[in-house]
């Protein structure tokens, strides 16, 4: 069956790719000189399905990085600037802070544009500051389920927890008309941002998508179908989309001029450097079309990609390391060819959580925690790393990731220990045994204890189902495994209602708080699918929260960190190392894990893409 579906995906694949591609006789093109040149297209293939694209609602890697490209952000990050250093977008400069990191204010350019849209009735609509004031608040706007809002939370923007309060509290619609000391547009183009937490780090917040900037009048006009429907000011506009398919981007007409000035060392790679300077004072974006297929299987996607369909690999699948890049390294057939290897570590996680609100594995009561350290002791990470991940990952000892500030590499911690003789021990102690002779652990009460663990149907999560079915056998611990797509678990566990579920989790900001705030109380049925809510980990959250960056604030941060690995309401597995490729003829990529629109930085050659289809052909 699996092997049909492959097979069906990659004919799928290959008959859109030669759809999309079309040959030109050369006498066609002498007939007219004069003829515009074929449209520069930017091919490649992700391997899961969006959700949507509305910056507010959509908290998945591959909606985000699509929305990143339609919609601005007032900051961005410099694209390969390394460390990441912020800089501006749409303002006249960085932000104006003050009052110990409680005031900021926000200058945005005027002749800034969004794309045309019928909710504009056919006039052209000016950014302007209110669209900012607009922007913050649909976070608090109970209706939208922001999954980012308590990214905003922590630094208390002042009036906007108690609008939101009272639109919960009377069941009415949230007053985005009733002025807020908090956030308040001083004059057409000038936003004043106060809070009540001091926060260091809140300008980051505003390089993200999730702030990416919205109008109302395209909101309301859309209305439920929000998601279906981005209209932003960023390079691109969405022309095309097939759910779970194909999505398929143009330049936006009304995209200013923005022009490449991007720097790097001599230290980074030859072929980079070298793509930088031919690329210095191309106006952005430099490609005229992206087109992203939807291909969830490994082997279809790669295969895909040495027929040249796409023009890079997205990262590289596991089960293909060992031939793209043994020791790590790029094949000398493919570098032969003339592609480019991007390794990087993703600054993420790769975690199964238990739902602290489930009966079977929730709980704060020491039985509790005792089923949850001893499953997590019985999982067998090294193998994982080994087998299914063939070696593209580390163990993890926290839930904070390497590449964000309050990562320590010497931080140790049982979180990815395995020891099936003290996870047996600890089961046994707590009375988790066979009560009815079955060969099966019960619950203490003698109800059968069974895990339901959620996944979905790709090659990759089967393989990684398969070991946590044996690591549970060998405790003598029932699992059985619900399947079903990506979007449909998010949901799922959005809404609570999934006992277990693998989930990866990457950095939207260069800062460790934002793994911690996977366990953050106030970010239940948001970022914080296990729905864990500790005081004692609430405390330290909200006390690093307002410190500056140093050794104390990192000090606090794994004391956060070790009341996880105590309670284990995530059971961190690995942090993954990805590996992305292109073909010769794309030049200027490289990997940037927060300025996500890279499809405005890169350009393709189109000679070299010639010659390669004609040696295909």
């Amino acid at each position: 069956m699996a092997g049909t579906q492959s097979q069906a995906l990659l004919l799928s694949a290959s008959l859109a790719a030669l759809a999309m591609f079309t040959v030109i006789p050369s006498t066609a093109r002498a007939a007219d000189e004069s003829a515009a040149p074929a449209p520069k297209v930017l091919r490649y293939a992700i391997r899961e399905a969006e959700t949507g694209f509305d910056p507010v609602q959509v908290t998945d890697l591959y909606s985000r990085n699509v929305t990143a490209a339609i919609f601005d952000a007032p900051l961005r990050y410099s694209f390969l600037g390394r460390p990441y250093r912020l800089e501006p977008n749409v303002t006249d400069g960085m932000p104006e802070v003050s009052d110990d990191y409680k005031r900021f204010v926000f200058r945005i350019k005027p002749g800034i544009y969004f794309a045309d849209d019928p909710a504009f009735k056919g006039r052209k609509r000016e950014l302007v500051a209110e669209d900012l004031v607009y922007t913050v608040k649909r976070h608090y706007d109970p209706r939208n389920k922001s999954g980012h809002l308590y990214r905003l939370e922590g630094a208390k923007i002042l009036g906007l927890s108690e609008l939101r309060a009272q639109a919960l509290k009377n069941k009415t619609p949230f007053d985005y008309a009733r002025p807020v000391d908090g956030v308040r547009a001083l004059d057409r183009y000038t936003v004043e941002i106060r809070v009540a937490n001091s926060d260091p780090r809140f300008l980051y917040h505003f390089a993200d998508p999730m702030l990416g900037l919205m109008a109302r009048e395209v909101v309301e006009a859309y209305g439920d179908h929000i998601m279906e429907h981005p209209v932003g000011t960023g390079a691109w506009r969405l022309a095309e989309w097939r759910r779970s398919s194909r999505m398929v981007l143009e330049k936006n007409p009304n995209f200013r001029d923005v022009r490449y000035r991007e720097e790097v060392g001599p230290d980074r790679p030859a072929a980079l450097v070298e793509a930088v300077k031919k690329l210095q004072g191309r106006k952005l974006p430099m490609v005229d079309r992206v087109e992203i297929s939807v291909i969830e299987e490994a082997q279809p996607r790669w295969l895909a990609f040495l027929r040249k369909e796409f023009d890079f690999m997205d990262e590289l699948p596991e089960d293909f390391a060992p031939v793209a890049i043994p020791q790590n390294k790029l094949a000398p057939n493919l570098a032969k060819e003339g592609m480019r290897a991007v390794r990087y570590e993703r600054a993420d996680i790769s975690a199964s959580y238990f739902n602290m609100e489930d009966p079977v594995v929730g709980g704060y009561t020491p039985e509790k925690i005792a089923l949850r350290r001893a499953i997590a002791l019985g999982v067998d990470v090294e193998r994982q790393v080994r087998l299914p991940r063939k070696g593209q990952a580390i163990p993890a000892q926290g839930i904070i990731s390497p590449g964000v500030t309050g990562y320590d590499k010497a931080f140790k911690t049982e979180m990815s220990q395995y020891d099936p003789a003290r996870a047996k021990a600890l089961l046994d102690l707590y009375g988790y045994v066979d009560k009815d002779g079955d060969g099966w652990r019960d619950l203490p009460d003698g109800s059968p204890l069974v895990l339901e663990y959620a996944t979905q149907p790709d090659g990759r999560n089967r393989q990684l189902v398969e070991l946590w079915q044996k690591d549970m056998n060998a405790l003598n611990i029932r699992i059985k495994f619900k399947i079903a797509k990506w979007p449909e678990n998010l949901k799922a566990a959005n809404a609570g209602k999934l006992q277990m579920w693998n989930m990866g989790w990457s950095a939207d900001i260069p800062d460790g708080e934002n793994f911690l705030g996977l366990a953050y109380g106030g970010s239940r049925g948001q970022s914080n699918k296990a729905r864990f809510d500790l005081p004692e980990f609430n405390a330290l959250y909200r006390k690093q929260h307002s410190m500056v960056d140093g050794p104390e604030r990192v000090a606090v941060m794994q004391d956060a960190q070790r009341l996880l690995t105590a309670y284990m309401p995530y059971k961190v597995e690995v942090h993954r190392i990805y590996t992305d490729i292109t073909q010769p003829w794309v030049l200027g990529y490289d990997k940037n894990l927060y300025q996500r629109d890279f499809y405005s930085y890169v350009d393709i050659d189109t000679d070299a893409l010639a010659q390669a289809h004609a040696k295909k052909h």
